[in-house]
C-alpha cells in the first residue's frame, strides 16, 4: 500500500466484510429507516434500471424498423452498456459531491427525456445516441444504493442494503420479459413510452419522499475524480469483492447471454413468449439479497460468500446433467435449467450485497467513489464474459459455454480461498 495519497484521500485498511463500522457511522446508529422509504428506494431501484434491459431481447426488430444493418444491431445494446459504464465512473461519484436528492432526480430526467428520444426515433443515429443517454442517465440506481446504507442504522445495514437490492435485481429479470410481452402486444416503441412515463412518476415521488443528503466533501469534480485511482490502489477489499463479483457477474450474463440461444434451438423449440416466461424463474433467486444482507450484518459474511459462489457453481453443474439434444428429456433438461438459472441468480445477487456492504463500511465520505469503482469493475466482467459466452456458444453450443461458465465460479473460489479469516477493523485517520 503506498504511504502517499493524493489530497483529500483518508487511507483506508484492509477490512474483512464483517468489520466493525467506523466511527462516523455510528452517527446513524440509532435512526430508524421509514420501511416505507426503503421500499420506494427499492422499486426506483428495479424501474430505472430496468431501461437498460429494455433493447436486448428487441434488438433485432427495432434494427429492423430503423433500417440498421444487421451487423451494426449490436450497437443497440453496446451503447447503452459503454453509456452506464461512463455513468459509473463519472456521474456515480457525484454523489459525494452534490446533493443526493437533486442528482438522482437529474440523472433521472435524463433517462425520462433518453427513452423519450429512443420511442419516437425513426433512424438509427437518433436512437443510438438516446441508448448512449438511457445508460448514463440509469446509473441513478447506483446513487441511490449508497444513499440507502447511508440512511440505515449500521446494525441492519446489509439488510437494508439487500431489500433495496432486490428491487434492482427483480427490474432486471422482469425487464427483459416486461419488453418481449409489450413488444408482442404494442410494438417495440410502446416499452420506452411506458419506460418514460415510469421515470416520470418515480422522479414525483422521489421529489416528494427523499430527505436531503449533503455530502462533506469539499473537493473538486477533477480532484475527486482523481481520488478514485488513489482509492481502488488503497483500498484492498474493495479491489477483492469487486474481482469477486466480476468473476460471478460474468457467469450471470454469460448464462443469460445464451440460455435464450439454447431454449430457442432444437432441443426446445421455444418462443420468444415461452423465453420471457422462463426468463421469470430467475426472479426468484433475487429474493437472496435480503438474507445474505442480514447474514452479513450478523457477522457471517465469509460463509455467505463462500455459499453463493457455490451456488452459481452449482447452478451450471445442473445444467449439465441432462444431455441438451433433441430427443433427450427436453422437459427433464428444461426443470434443471430452470433450477439452475434459479440457483445461479441466488449466488449473484447474495454476493453483490456483500460486497456492497463491506466497501460501505470503510467510509461514508467515500461511498459514492467505492461504489462507482465496484459497479464498475464487476460490470466489465459482465460484459467481456457476455461477448465471450456468444463466441463460445457459437463455437461449441451450450457445453463450450456452460464449461466456461463454470470455470468462473472456481476461479472466484480459488480466489477466495486466499483470503484471510481474521476480522480487521477499518481506521478512520485524517487524510495524509
Amino acid at each position: 500500500m503506498p504511504s502517499q495519497l493524493s489530497p483529500g484521500v483518508s487511507k483506508l485498511t484492509t477490512a474483512s466484510p464483517d468489520a466493525e463500522p467506523s466511527p462516523a457511522d455510528h452517527a446513524t446508529a440509532g435512526l430508524a429507516v421509514p420501511r416505507a422509504l426503503i421500499l420506494l428506494l427499492a422499486a426506483a431501484c428495479g424501474i430505472i434500471v430496468a431501461n437498460i434491459y429494455y433493447a436486448q431481447p428487441l434488438a433485432g426488430p427495432i434494427g429492423q424498423a430503423l433500417g440498421l444493418d444487421v451487423s451494426a444491431t449490436g450497437l443497440i445494446v453496446t451503447l447503452t452498456q459503454i453509456g452506464y459504464g461512463l455513468g459509473l465512473l463519472f456521474i456515480v461519484p457525484l454523489g459525494d459531491l452534490v446533493e443526493t436528492r437533486r442528482l438522482v432526480l437529474a440523472a433521472i430526467a435524463l433517462s425520462a427525456v433518453a427513452l423519450l428520444l429512443a420511442a419516437t426515433s425513426t433512424h438509427p443515429l437518433p436512437f443510438l445516441m438516446a441508448s448512449l443517454l438511457i445508460g448514463i442517465g440509469s446509473t441513478a440506481v447506483q446513487v441511490i444504493v449508497p444513499y440507502a446504507a447511508s440512511l440505515a442504522p449500521v446494525q441492519i445495514r446489509g439488510s437494508i442494503v439487500g431489500q433495496v437490492m432486490s428491487g434492482l435485481l427483480i427490474g432486471i429479470m422482469l425487464s427483459r420479459p416486461a419488453a418481449s410481452f409489450v413488444d408482442d402486444l404494442w410494438g417495440w416503441q410502446a416499452i420506452f413510452y411506458v419506460g418514460a412515463g415510469l421515470m416520470v412518476v418515480i422522479g414525483c415521488a422521489l421529489a416528494i419522499s427523499l430527505p436531503r443528503r449533503e455530502p462533506t466533501s469539499q473537493q473538486r469534480y477533477t480532484a475527486l475524480l482523481a481520488s478514485m485511482v488513489w482509492l481502488y490502489r488503497t483500498t484492498p477489499i474493495l479491489r477483492r469483492r469487486a474481482l469477486y463479483q466480476a468473476l460471478l457477474f460474468g457467469a450471470f450474463t454469460l448464462f443469460w447471454t445464451t440460455s435464450p440461444l439454447l431454449l430457442a434451438g432444437p432441443v426446445f423449440h421455444l418462443s420468444q413468449s415461452g423465453i420471457a416466461l422462463f426468463a421469470l424463474a430467475g426472479v426468484a433467486g433475487a429474493l437472496a439479497a435480503p438474507l445474505a444482507g442480514h447474514l452479513a450484518d450478523k457477522g457471517h459474511s465469509r460463509i455467505a460468500t463462500g455459499i453463493a459462489m457455490a451456488s452459481v457453481l452449482g447452478g451450471f453443474l445442473l445444467t449439465r446433467i441432462v444431455r441438451h439434444e433433441a430427443g433427450h428429456s427436453s422437459i427433464a433438461a428444461l426443470l434443471l435449467l430452470t433450477a439452475g438459472a434459479i440457483l445461479l441468480d441466488f449466488g449473484v445477487s447474495s454476493s453483490l450485497v456483500i460486497g456492497q456492504r463491506a466497501i460501505y463500511t470503510l467510509g461514508a465520505e467515500y461511498r459514492s467513489r467505492l461504489n462507482g469503482l465496484f459497479m464498475a469493475t464487476f460490470f466489465a466482467g459482465g460484459a467481456i464474459c457476455s461477448a465471450a459466452g456468444a463466441w463460445a456458444y457459437a463455437l461449441g453450443g451450450w457445453p463450450l459455454a456452460s464449461l466456461i461458465g463454470m470455470a468462473l465460479p472456481l476461479a472466484a473460489l480459488a480466489y477466495f480461498a486466499t483470503e484471510r479469516s481474521t476480522r480487521e477493523h477499518p481506521a478512520h485517520p485524517a487524510a495524509s
